[in-house]
């Protein structure tokens, strides 16, 4: 099969998310390509889930600290993205259900960690979903529990979600996208949420140290974006045993 990757670098929040559906919607229509893409974001962004409220989070405190407010097309919870490397995966859909998919797509991603020294791991979690999304801690992504996890030392290094997109025709695209955390910005979420009281706050301040790992905590080392691009794009010709070609992206003009 033919398949594009595509490093586009830092770009702003809106075009992330507008270029990670632009890219669904190419496949879908059939002028596209299955893809594997790899960004980072400038300036941060806080986005959210495609059915989060958005009354969780402090916009207005957001934009004063020169941090993006943007809607992911996927679900899941709040993420601050800072300091990280984002893969995206655009693929047809298969008979393969949506939990076989993330560990096909996870297992490209832990071989990839691989290269870069980092002992990533799939782990399985029974998290009670009910009760965890009542709890405030369910507000940011990386203090809530999926049924599969990447993560090294049992905790949390990479945070995903998954949106399928379908013709009438019964034909399927997934978009895949989630954030690999270089350092431990991402942590500054409490930051900018809207909680009850402090002790709220403080709680999902302890969850995201406990819980979660950086590359560069991981490695006890910078990690360069770049760095991980490439042990990245590795990762998913080996497991996936394809060939990527690659192409320069121009930036289109944004309409908002």
């Amino acid at each position: 099969m033919f398949w594009r990757f595509e490093n586009t670098g830092s770009k702003s929040g809106a075009f992330n998310m507008m270029y990670d559906e632009e890219l669904a919607q190419a496949l879908l229509n059939g002028t596209g390509s299955p893809t594997v893409r790899v960004y980072g974001w400038r300036p941060p962004a806080l986005s959210l889930g495609y059915h989060q409220s958005s009354d969780e989070i402090d916009v207005d405190k957001c934009r004063r600290a020169g941090v993006d407010v943007v809607r992911r097309p996927t679900g899941g919870r709040a993420i601050l993205h800072w300091n990280e490397a984002t893969y995206c995966v655009v693929m047809r859909g298969s008979r393969a259900g949506v939990l076989s998919i993330y560990n096909q797509i996870s297992q490209a991603l832990v071989g990839g960690l691989l290269r870069l020294g980092v002992h990533a791991s799939l782990e399985k979690c029974q998290p009670h979903f009910p009760s965890l999304y009542k709890s405030p801690s369910s507000t940011a992504c990386f203090t809530s529990a999926a049924r599969h996890e990447i993560r090294v030392g049992g905790r949390k290094l990479v945070g995903s979600a998954q949106r399928r997109f379908a013709r009438e025709t019964g034909e399927e695209v997934i978009l895949q996208h989630g954030s690999i955390l270089l350092g431990a910005e991402h942590k500054q979420i409490v930051e900018f949420l809207n909680l009850r009281d402090e002790r709220a706050r403080e709680q999902i301040a302890s969850d995201l140290e406990q819980n979660t790992i950086d590359l560069a905590a991981a490695l006890g080392r910078n990690v360069e974006f770049e760095e991980v691009a490439e042990c990245i794009r590795q990762g998913f010709e080996s497991a996936w045993g394809i060939r990527f070609s690659s192409a320069d992206v121009e930036e289109p003009t944004l309409t908002m």
